[in-house]
């Protein structure tokens, strides 16, 4: 192994991980260390280089050309539908007697013929007559074989036929021309390849050019078939219509081929003894196999040979960054162009949305038809007879459900009446009331809609009311944020929106009219009636989604409706097994078993909200499935475990101690399936066990299962009904798919785009089938060869030859004179590559699946040549090009697409994609695990601040990268190098102890714990510091590996020190988190086929591949062999391998482990649909998924909504706030924490304090009050920041806008209330005041009731000494004017009140002048009324609160009476500027 250096280390890890050749490096590794560190240094290898590193380019091709295509949108044009801009489209009637819409060319020219021709030429018969033909043509040309040498060829059954087909399609193409004439006929695409073909196969029927290159032409026929499908048309159409990316990218892969090998045959056409770039056709080929990865180890490894160990660097580098750059993002490039041609326009994805939401409302509607095979049935409700009645009259029998329901209704009410307690008794029989409405479809329909009338006329009254002061408060706002388009500063995102919504809804519920009417330009009144059109637009899609969910509870509900009638009326409707009551105790015993589940989730009681516990996750997985899931995993779990022990050596049927997880797996699966058929019924039932391919499965695996352990065979002959019935007992392990809901979603996303990849294969067996039938008319019997290389022709192909056996290519014997190589006698045979032939189609399409998948197209190549000719690798070449750059590619590109459709993403918008991610995106933020700075300047606030400076934190990176250069070299116990090199990795280690110690100074030992990389940072130091005592103790070979080891896990902290290393290394990390269960569902089916390979091929004889290492002769080798297929190491090798059949091996009938022979249709079976389902399914939606990840971190400033820096800003502020880094903060406090928000998250309170409101509102309102988690606070701001019309999807935005609009009527409401609550404190401390005067004034009042009594009346004036000083200050005041009417006073405005109308023409007095009645009144009856003139406020009267207690309360709500009153009369037309407060 090349492991001695660290630059041909390097060298080997990437030839690994490029998957070629890696599994025989991993042998020799396994020859010479311990086979366990062998496979988990080069599967871990596999999956993190390859499979994961891989992808992520892809990942970043794809969103690189995303981006690209926006910019270039101009030059690559737009997508076209399938209908050219020449062509017009009518109705027709189709032959069904529907109509549908057809493209017609009005501008097509008619040609001569008679119009019966015309009608018969575009007539459906002739086209399906024709379409017919063609496939005749192509099942008489599959159908062609060899013969032998001494067959005639050229006037066989087959070429009549050809040209008897070629007659006819000529007639074909004559007569289209003679009736749409030869302009209009060459004017479609379409009959320009039919005259290609018709051209091309005229000459082919020539004799003396059939069989050769014009054969292209006779089996390019079958592309004609595509038209037989509308859908394959248009997948196709959808791929290769738009020609301009596709053309372009084959055009610039052709020419990077060519420039390469020119540059190639430069550099090594003067090296000696290497062949492959003398001429450019040789450097073409082998810059060709570079490019598919195959066998391009080899080229470079002869290479590097032949130019010498000074030249070898260069040469492998060279060679590397062709590979990288052909690999990695010239293939990646192939898929974003697919996935581009498959991308939808903006408003077809919207109205895609919409048609998916009225489909899933259609058919929730429908019972499945298990379940309405009942209504075939007559109705038979079942009947009770009421024998506590008087007799004298019969009674007829009455539904049984109608007297349930009548005496639940009884019950309900009587446990109303008997309970005491009127809350209680109140709730309870609301309670009752609701569930009779409910149960009638009715009432429940016209209660709806009475009370969404009510609503809508509530909703009414009050936009009218406030919806013109709120638009002109907003364009009142708008207009102070700017002076003469020059801001003073730069508005926020949350203040943009927020204003956007606000005339958003202003321009939707205000009158056109009045705007108009205020003066404006013509460009101003244009645009804002185009931002009518546009809203009144969003308000009727917002009907068209409301009709949507209105449906979909319609449907819903029928669906109940009619359950509830099949359940009334068929007695034997939901009864299992129809025995079983519907509401027996055993039945019900059976739910509570099936149905239990943990749930340790705990919620508050006054709130309500759910509590997160400390092991949450763990809770989470523990609650994942039922306690009896649960037992049927475990079980199913330890059965396959038993499994792996089996072996052709030891059998089931041999050895007790595996029949007992026999037993107990089909004696459990019994308990489980009685227990779920006994609650939930087997099929007739609405949640019967059979409802779904699951439960299909489930019974399906039992009675396997139940069949072999009744039977167990003792003797298993090869190909017989028993070995049939082992093989499908090791589908056991897709029982973990059925438990599991996350495995289930998995078998979801790969069956569910199953139509689109239904489609990509056949359009690859037809490239398969047009190649295979070529190959088959000029290659047949042609590559057949003497086993004897010095025999030339077949007829002296005959005896017997000396093979000489050599142990190793690199191995010279030595042998004495005379003596020979050791060797043995074999029989000369005339016959075909091992691997391959053309002889029929069914051999080629063989041969090309083997192509197809990249791996032995070499071999073939260089045989064809050899045998047949140069000019026939053309053949070849060309359909690997076809195959892997478009066939293959367009795997990956279907299977990601299908992903994102699945997730619901391939439909969304650019916009609704971005929201997407940031959702995602925060969802994995967290708070920052940083403690603030200590407030000193001491020695721990210095300590902070040299650890937190940048160029502190670059000098450690530096130092973990010099401390990994040190593993540069082997460290080796007897090199004395090693020792110097531990010594500097030493004095690294104490380095890092350093700095772990000054960051616990600066954070504390507590605000160090609190973020995972100190942890992990702590943790390698810790190793280390034990390493360096175990390595001065000992100083052996398990030390200095120890020590390697601590480098290497230090060298991971480093990633995260870098944006862009950061960003990678989540995109890896979290696809791996997303990928767990689809990773998990590849080693189940990787575990069945390993099962299946044991039964199948456990005994197959050694041969080129089947070895000591690849096996299949116990459960775990199988596992490594199908691991190292999945990876296309020589998978076709080991297919041939297990097809071996006698002479070549000895079979035995009696039974199957004692025979060597393979099984040919079993391994074509096996190791053909293995590959396809994992390397072209399985591992595509890996791609999918890191490439979704990668999205979510990988976005341009411009295209994100919230940016890496307003994130860490508002982690930073966060931090601030939750000064005891808990996570969670009061509500209360969330203001605080949006006051301190600056940039593009900032709240100005002076232009948006309602938008603050609003924020603080919508999180007491969400969490009732209680605490606030991080992503709380960061989800409400990044609902405000972004435009919810465009980001959010159809059934969200209807419920982000009903809250949002919630939230501003109820913030108004607490406004107004506050407000009303000062105004009423103002009065009732006036009154008071008032109160504490008149008091005061109560020892003056005796001598003005002993004076009232003498004649004559006088009028006396005694002001007091205050009271005159309070006048006299007060007189300095401006008064308010009575008249000013205002809506609604700020609360700041400490001088509003208002006079009441009905007194601002009294006279003023001031204090201490009262004026006596001239007549005297009895004193019961008396009033003192006292004008006062305080602070500026309005006179107001005041009552003596002895006198009349009740006075001061009338008095405040007669004024906010008159004040209300006075509101509702308010013109439309005034001003805003009050309602900042609302």
């Amino acid at each position: 192994m090349k492991g001695d250096a660290g630059g041909t280390s390097i060298f080997t890890v990437y030839e690994a991980a490029s998957q070629e050749g890696w599994v025989f490096l991993m042998y020799r590794a396994i020859d010479s260390f311990p086979r366990w560190r062998s496979y988990f240094y080069f599967i871990t290898l596999i999956f993190f280089l390859a499979w994961l590193v891989k992808n992520v380019f892809i990942a970043v091709i794809i969103e690189t050309f995303a981006e690209i295509r926006v910019q270039f949108q101009q030059m690559w044009g737009s997508r076209s539908s399938t209908t050219s801009t020449a062509t017009t489209q009518m109705f027709h009637e189709d032959a069904a007697g529907g109509w549908q819409l057809v493209a017609v060319d009005v501008n097509k020219p008619q040609g001569r013929a008679p119009a019966c021709l015309q009608k018969m030429m575009r007539s459906s018969v002739f086209h399906m007559f024709i379409l017919s033909m063609v496939a005749v043509d192509v099942i008489v040309a599959a159908s062609n074989y060899y013969k032998g040498e001494n067959f005639k060829r050229q006037y066989d059954e087959f070429y009549l036929a050809e040209v008897a087909f070629t007659v006819l399609f000529d007639l074909e193409a004559l007569l289209k021309i003679w009736c749409l004439g030869f302009t209009g006929y060459i004017s479609s695409s379409l009959h320009k390849f039919e005259l290609l073909l018709v051209i091309g196969t005229t000459l082919h029927i020539y004799p003396d050019l059939y069989h050769s290159q014009f054969t292209y032409f006779q089996v390019l026929r079958v592309v004609r078939l595509i038209k037989i499908s509308p859908a394959l048309e248009d997948f196709v159409y959808k791929i290769f219509g738009p020609g301009k990316k596709l053309g372009s990218l084959v055009v610039f892969t052709a020419s990077l081929l060519i420039v390469m090998s020119a540059i190639s045959l430069q550099m090594f056409c003067f090296v000696e003894e290497l062949d492959r770039f003398t001429t450019f056709p040789r450097a073409f080929m082998s810059m060709f196999q570079i490019l598919t990865q195959e066998g391009w180890v080899d080229v470079m490894d002869q290479t590097l040979n032949a130019v010498g160990h000074m030249w070898a660097p260069v040469v492998a580098i060279y060679f590397i960054l062709y590979h990288l750059f052909a690999t990695l993002i010239l293939l990646s490039l192939f898929v974003a162009v697919i996935l581009d041609n498959l991308e939808l326009d903006e408003d077809l994805k919207k109205l895609k949305q919409l048609k998916q939401s009225e489909a899933n409302a259609d058919t929730k509607e429908k019972l499945p038809l298990r379940l309405r095979i009942f209504e075939k049935f007559p109705n038979r409700p079942q009947m009770v007879k009421i024998s506590k009645l008087p007799s004298d009259f019969t009674v007829p029998k009455i539904r049984e459900s109608f007297m349930k329901q009548f005496i639940d209704r009884q019950q309900q009410d009587t446990s109303c009446l008997l309970r005491r307690l009127p809350s209680a008794s109140s709730s309870s029989c609301d309670h009752s009331k609701r569930s009779a409405i409910e149960e009638n479809k009715y009432i429940d329909q016209k209660l709806r809609k009475s009370v969404f009338s009510i609503r809508a006329r509530n909703l009414l009254e009050k936009e009218t009311a406030i919806n013109k002061i709120l638009r002109a408060c907003t364009r009142q706002r708008m207009l102070s944020g700017s002076f003469e388009g020059q801001p003073a500063k730069e508005r926020s995102i949350l203040s943009v929106q927020h204003h956007i919504r606000q005339e958003r809804r202003s321009l939707r519920h205000g009158s056109n009219s009045q705007r108009i009417s205020r003066g404006k330009s013509l460009e101003t009144l244009t645009q804002d009636h185009s931002n009518t059109v546009r809203y009144r637009n969003a308000q009727r899609e917002d009907s068209e989604i409301k009709m949507i969910q209105e449906k979909k509870e319609q449907a819903e509900m029928k669906r109940k409706v009619q359950e509830e009638e099949l359940r009334e009326n068929h007695p034997y409707f939901d009864k299992p097994l129809f025995i079983v009551g519907r509401e027996h105790r055993f039945r019900n015993f059976c739910r509570v078993v099936v149905r239990a589940r943990f749930n340790a989730s705990k919620t508050d009681p006054v709130t309500g909200a759910v509590k997160n516990t400390k092991y949450h996750q763990l809770y989470d997985l523990l609650g994942l499935v039922t306690y009896l899931d649960w037992v049927m995993i475990i079980v199913t779990i330890c059965s396959c475990i038993s499994m792996m022990f089996e072996s052709p050596f030891r059998r089931v049927m041999h050895a007790p101690t595996l029949q007992i997880a026999e037993y107990v797996f089909v004696i459990f699966m019994s308990i489980e399936l009685n227990l779920k058929i006994m609650a939930d019924g087997l099929f007739f039932t609405p949640t019967a066990v059979i409802r779904d391919f699951g439960g299909v499965m489930d019974i399906f695996i039992y009675l396997v299962s139940l069949i072999f352990l009744c039977w167990m065979p003792q003797n298993v002959p090869a190909k017989s009904g028993a070995q049939l019935l082992m093989v499908l007992r090791c589908l056991r392990p897709l029982r973990i798919f059925k438990l599991v809901p996350q495995m289930r979603k998995v078998v979801r996303e790969l069956f569910s785009g199953f139509k689109e990849i239904f489609l990509v294969s056949i359009l690859l067996l037809t490239l398969m089938l047009v190649f295979a039938s070529f190959g088959v008319q000029l290659f047949a019997g042609k590559l057949a060869k003497c086993n004897d290389p010095h025999i030339i022709s077949r007829e002296d192909c005959h005896g017997i030859f000396r093979i000489n056996v050599s142990v190793s290519k690199n191995l010279n014997l030595k042998l004495r004179p005379g003596e020979k190589k050791p060797g043995f006698w074999v029989p000369r045979v005339w016959a075909n590559p091992r691997n391959f032939n053309f002889d029929n189609v069914g051999n080629a399409m063989l041969a090309l699946f083997e192509v197809l998948s990249l791996k032995g197209w070499v071999e073939v190549r260089d045989v064809i040549i050899h045998r047949v000719g140069p000019i026939h690798g053309i053949y070849i070449h060309v359909f690997v090009f076809l195959g892997c750059m478009i066939g293959l590619t367009l795997f990956v590109g279907v299977v990601i697409a299908n992903f994102n459709e699945n997730k619901g993403t391939a439909l969304l918008t650019v916009d609704q994609r971005r929201w997407e991610d940031l959702k995602s995106r925060l969802k994995i933020a967290q708070p920052l695990h940083l403690p603030p700075r200590p407030d000193n300047d001491g020695f721990r606030a210095k300590m902070y601040d040299i650890t937190q400076h940048p160029f502190f934190k670059r000098t450690i990176a530096v130092l973990v990268l010099a401390q990994s250069v040190l593993l540069s070299v082997k460290w080796d116990a007897a090199d004395p190098v090693t020792v110097p090199l531990a010594t500097m990795s030493v004095v690294f280690t104490f380095i890092f102890v350093l700095e772990v110690t000054m960051k616990i100074i600066a954070m504390s030992p507590s605000g160090f714990w609190q973020s995972r990389r100190n942890r992990y940072d702590l943790l390698v130091t810790s190793l280390g510091v034990i390493w360096v005592i175990l390595h001065f103790a000992l100083l052996n070979a398990y030390t200095y590996m120890m020590g390697a080891c601590v480098i290497v896990f230090r060298f991971f902290s480093i990633c995260g020190k870098h944006v862009t290393l950061k960003m990678l290394l989540l995109t890896v990390v979290v696809s791996m988190y997303k990928s767990f269960f689809i990773i998990v569902g590849m080693f189940l089916l990787l575990l069945c086929y390993a099962f299946a390979g044991v039964v199948l091929f456990g005994t197959v004889k050694y041969g080129e591949n089947i070895n000591r290492h690849a096996n299949f002769s116990s459960a775990g080798k199988a596992i490594t062999v199908l691991f190292r297929i999945v990876t296309g190491e020589d998978w076709n090798k080991i297919m041939h391998d297990c097809m071996v059949q006698p002479p070549f091996c000895t079979p035995d009938n009696s039974t199957y482990w004692k025979t060597d022979c393979g099984n040919y249709a079993g391994a074509l079976m096996y190791f053909c649909s293995f590959y396809v389902i994992i390397a072209y399914i399985m591992l595509n939606l890996l791609v999918a998924i890191i490439v979704e990840n990668f999205s979510l971190f990988y976005s341009t400033e411009e295209d994100q909504l919230l940016s890496y820096n307003d994130l860490r800003h508002f982690q930073i502020i966060w931090n601030m706030v939750d000064d005891k880094r808990e996570g969670v903060i009061p509500t209360f406090r969330v203001k605080f924490l949006l006051r301190l928000l600056r940039g593009r998250l900032e709240v100005d309170l002076d232009k948006d304090k309602l938008l603050f409101k609003h924020m603080c509102y919508e999180m007491e309102r969400l969490h009732n009050g209680g605490d606030v988690t991080f992503h709380d606070v960061l989800s409400m701001l990044s609902y405000r920041s972004v435009d919810i019309r465009k980001s959010l999807q159809l059934e969200e935005l209807l419920a982000r806008e009903q809250l949002e609009y919630t939230i501003e009527e109820e913030v108004a409401k607490q406004t107004i209330r506050m407000w009303l609550k000062k105004c009423l404190k103002r009065i009732r401390a006036k009154q008071q005041q008032s109160c504490s005067i008149i008091h005061s004034l109560r020892e003056s009042q005796q001598q003005e009731l002993s004076r009232f009594l003498n004649p004559p009346s006088i009028e006396t004036t005694q002001p007091s000494e205050d009271m005159n000083a309070i006048n006299q200050d007060n007189s300095a005041q401006p008064e308010t004017s009575s008249q000013q009417q205002l809506l609604s006073p700020t609360l700041s405005d400490r001088g509003g009140y208002r006079q009441d109308s009905a007194d601002a023409g009294k006279p003023q007095r001031k204090f201490g002048q009262w004026r006596l009645p001239s007549a005297p009144k009895p004193i019961s009856h008396s009033v003192s009324s006292v004008n006062l003139r305080f602070g500026g406020r309005s006179t107001m009267k005041s009552v003596v609160c002895k006198m009349n207690p009740m006075s001061d309360a009338a008095s405040c709500g007669s004024e906010v009476k008159k004040w209300w009153t006075r509101q509702l009369t308010v013109e439309s037309d005034e001003s805003g500027e009050d309602l900042l407060d609302i």
